[in-house]
């Protein structure tokens, strides 16, 4: 399945959204299609290619384009930069050609028809205003005209028909006055103008605004390098990195910023990785260390190969995964989109149903009133604000969200998180600091050296936290492993292999029990006194003889118990998941100010719990690290995964924190509560607006107080419906996360 990207132009309301979403769908081999309105873009996931995707969009009548890497990115800036300014000058040609029209037709500087030349002057303003009217408003024409040629209406068909009959009927009566009475001879070609500027003024701010929703997204592009010094049989060159390709030697001086990811080759130095973790302090690198692309290099200068280039490093990952979150909607949002897919059919209806009232009950001069009502009615109507209410807040809290570390996946991800109940964390890597170290050798039945030895043979090939505490303490008494045969890992118990003809054992006593390991008295008391002092004991047997114990501890993290009281501050109740054994879990609990702990639990059983918890009716957030918890982040109602953790437990999860501290998911609950009130005040100002509009265009306010709204009026306030729904959005900018 790839995922694919693209810029669409030519959408301008919810509408829009629906039709391009169903083109997009019905394309063989796509399985999810996400078009987000606030930033004219597409993502699709599927079986399918670019190019079938582009045809379906062109097919609605709209155009789009891939976009691929970093620097399509740029290019879609840029090109919504050029889009403001053309917005602005459709604006400003519109208001000047319609403004002193209006002025001069309210102050009666203007002849009337039946004036000496006032005919000829008004053909002359009606062609003017033609031609500004094709300038100003032609996509809004072309859209129109587009909708139905395929029967789809629109915003570009409600604006197209308010102001192309506005000004078909006065060039109707410039040309022929007769046809209508006298008092009926009211003229609208100033209306068509304004009502255009006013349109284009408030789509030029709204660009404006919505610039500023993506800062997160610029200032994360803004870390990726624009060149890379490549070594090559001794020179050294300076190239654009989307030359760099995988394998290439890379010189990294002091202070630069790392072109890519990759691997140091030669040297060492300190780096900021603070844009990936939050972290502060500079991590010391050296050879064989993995670096990022986009983290600066401190003072030293070392030699690195290129792992990863282009759209596969590291930073390039974080923007595509905070792009889809923009893209994504929650269930809210979609529930917009499916009212605002019928809205317009609904809509030219009621101007409809309003034309043939006033037509027909209304007084004279009754073609006026019946064209200035239908004309209110279809441009106050337009569905702007009620397409950008969701995606602005989405794309604001995302982005926010990305400012402090943590990486949403999806809309649902963030809407969820704000009605988290329980918080299940899991052990080692989250409420410790995950780098577990040898603290005491116990040895029976032969000595402290060969029981490291056995032990670090065993461990040789593994990745597991406790093997690295081993293989450490090994290589400190300079130890050497020796090769093992036969090697199995059983799962959430421990390893055994072949060593010189001899069978070892290590792991917990459930596996020495399994195995016909007797486990003496004495023994049993060292492993309980050992688990109640947060230590791991790991039992070490030979041919089925216990040879001693191996005591591992993990640190809990300096921060770990303020955050679980912040927790229990907001109303959550934490749980700690482990597989570790009860007492060494109790031990660990109590240092962090846990009361329930889910001990002893094999990785296949962790989504299990988080299901039980489930069915007592809690909303659960799962925090892991581990391969061992991916099934867990899966089955929670939203998974956190660490971001120093494993590739799979990210894939599994929700969001990624790309801190290991575990406080930042009190921040991704709040940014969720912040956003998703955000885009309720959005939609209930977006409904509150034409519920209450719609009617007052269409004359309801008439019959009791003699009031009609003007046209102008009613181009003004839907232009600033979508302004207001943006600015709103933009409040979440100003979010500050508490005290974290």
């Amino acid at each position: 399945m790839t995922t694919i990207r693209l810029a669409v132009d030519g959408m301008n309301c919810a509408g829009c959204v629906g039709k391009v979403e169903a083109a997009l769908l019905a394309v063989p081999g796509v399985t999810e299609a996400m078009v987000n309105l606030a930033e004219r873009s597409a993502l699709i996931k599927g079986d399918v290619d670019a190019a079938s995707l582009i045809a379906a969009v062109q097919d609605t009548g709209r155009s789009a384009r891939e976009i691929r890497s970093l620097v399509d990115e740029q290019e879609h800036e840029t090109a919504e930069l050029q889009r403001f300014r053309l917005q602005m000058k459709k604006f400003i040609l519109a208001a000047a050609v319609g403004a002193p029209m209006f002025v001069a037709g309210m102050s009666g500087w203007l002849p009337g028809l039946t004036a000496t030349g006032g005919q000829l002057i008004w053909i002359v303003l009606g062609l003017l205003t033609l031609a500004v009217m094709i300038y100003s408003g032609s996509q809004f024409y072309l859209g129109a005209v587009n909708g139905l040629r395929r029967l789809q209406f629109d915003m570009d068909s409600l604006i197209a028909m308010g102001t192309g009959s506005a000004w078909l009927y006065s060039m109707l009566i410039s040309i022929w006055p007769d046809i209508v009475p006298v008092m009926g001879q009211h003229l609208y070609f100033e209306a068509a103008l304004i009502i255009l500027a006013l349109i284009n003024l408030g789509h030029a701010l709204e660009l404006r605004a919505r610039g500023k929703t993506s800062e997160a997204i610029r200032r994360l592009m803004g870390l990726a390098a624009k060149t890379a010094r490549i070594v090559r049989d001794g020179d050294e060159t300076d190239v654009p990195i989307e030359v760099v390709q995988i394998g290439d030697t890379i010189r990294v001086r002091p202070g630069e910023k790392i072109a890519v990811d990759g691997i140091i080759s030669e040297g060492h130095s300190t780096i900021d990785e603070s844009m990936l973790t939050g972290e502060p302090m500079p991590v010391e690198k050296t050879t064989g260390d993995q670096v990022v692309g986009g983290t600066i290099n401190g003072r030293g200068s070392f030699l690195f190969q290129a792992s990863h280039v282009g759209a596969d490093t590291v930073l390039a990952h974080i923007v595509a995964m905070v792009r889809q979150a923009q893209s994504s909607k929650p269930r809210i949002g979609r529930l917009a989109d499916k009212i605002a897919a019928v809205f317009v059919p609904v809509v030219m209806a009621i101007a409809a149903t309003t034309f043939l009232i006033w037509f027909y009950a209304g007084p004279e001069p009754q073609i006026s009133y019946a064209l200035v009502t239908t004309m209110t009615v279809l441009i106050i109507a337009c569905p702007c604000a009620l397409g950008l209410a969701t995606p602005m807040s989405i794309m604001v809290g995302v982005g926010k969200a990305a400012e402090y570390g943590v990486l949403i996946k999806n809309g649902e991800a963030l809407e969820r998180a704000g009605k988290i109940t329980t918080v299940v964390l899991d052990k080692t890597g989250t409420l410790t600091i995950g780098k577990p170290t040898l603290t005491e050798l116990i040895a029976l039945n032969t000595s402290e050296y060969e029981l490291l030895r056995l032990a670090a043979s065993l461990e040789a090939g593994s990745e597991h936290p406790l093997a690295a505490a081993m293989l450490a303490a090994a290589v400190e008494r300079d130890i050497s492993s020796e090769p093992v045969n036969a090697f199995k890992a059983h799962s959430g118990r421990g390893i055994e292999g072949d060593f010189q003809g001899s069978q070892l054992l290590m792991g917990n006593q459930l596996l020495m029990t399994d195995n016909g390991v007797v486990i003496p008295d004495v023994v049993q008391k060292k492993i309980t006194a050992l688990s109640e002092q947060a230590a791991t004991p790991i039992l070490l047997a030979r041919d089925r003889l216990l040879v001693g114990i191996l005591s591992v501890s993990d640190p809990l993290r300096d921060d770990a118990k303020e955050t679980v009281q912040q927790m229990h501050d907001e109303g959550l109740q934490v749980v700690m998941l482990t597989g570790d054994n009860h007492e060494t879990a109790r031990a660990v609990a109590r240092k962090a100010g846990i009361v329930e702990v889910m001990a002893g639990v094999l990785p296949e059983d962790k989504d299990a719990c988080i299901e039980r918890l489930q069915g007592k009716g809690e909303i659960v957030g799962m925090v892991g690290d581990g391969i061992n918890d991916a099934a867990a982040l899966a089955r929670a109602d939203v998974g956190f995964a660490i971001g120093a953790g494993t590739d799979i437990a990210m894939e599994s999860a929700d969001v990624t924190l790309m801190s290991s501290n575990p406080a930042s998911v009190l921040t991704a609950i709040e940014i969720s509560k912040a956003t998703m009130g955000n885009i309720r005040q959005n939609l209930f100002g977006a409904f509150v607006y034409n519920s209450l509009g719609i009617p007052v265009a269409a004359g309801i306010l008439y019959p009791v107080f003699g009031v009609l709204l003007n046209p102008i009026i009613a181009g003004a306030a839907m232009a600033m419906s979508s302004v207001t729904v943006v600015s709103n959005a933009n409040r979440l900018r100003l979010f500050k996360s508490a005290g974290r």
